[in-house]
């Protein structure tokens, strides 16, 4: 089992940038993919990127993709967030599932995770 904590949320401008962590606690942490979602008010929880176990393999949706970068190491998942947008406003949340393989889409929806953190608010400022 992993517990899960996002910190790095915040108020900024219409382009600036945000650094978000996921800090894992728990046991293997290495045995887990990632990924980090985002729900703003009133709206479903959206895919924002994912990451393999082993950090060599990572997925954006066309939203965010060139703007994000999301990587690891032994006990943190960040996303770095670049020329943020209005519309980048929400909460997120960083996610987890154990599995022995990356097999692609399946990952980009919320119920194939596992576990949760509690979210950090992104507020980007037009």
């Amino acid at each position: 089992q992993v517990q899960l904590a996002e910190s790095g949320g915040g108020l900024v401008q219409t382009g600036g940038s945000l650094k978000l962590s996921c800090r894992a606690s728990g046991r293997a942490f290495s045995n887990y993919i990632m990924g980090w979602f985002r729900q703003a008010p009133g709206k479903e929880r959206k895919f924002v990127a994912v990451i393999d176990k082993s950090g060599a393999i990572t997925y954006y949706p066309d939203s965010v993709k060139d703007r994000f970068t999301i990587s690891r190491d032994n006990a943190k998942m960040y996303l770095q967030m670049n020329s943020l947008k209005p519309e980048d406003t929400a909460v997120y949340y960083c996610a987890a599932v154990r599995s022995p393989v990356y097999s692609g889409s399946a990952y980009f929806k919320a119920r194939r995770y596992d576990y949760w953190g509690q979210g950090t608010q992104v507020t980007v400022s037009s």
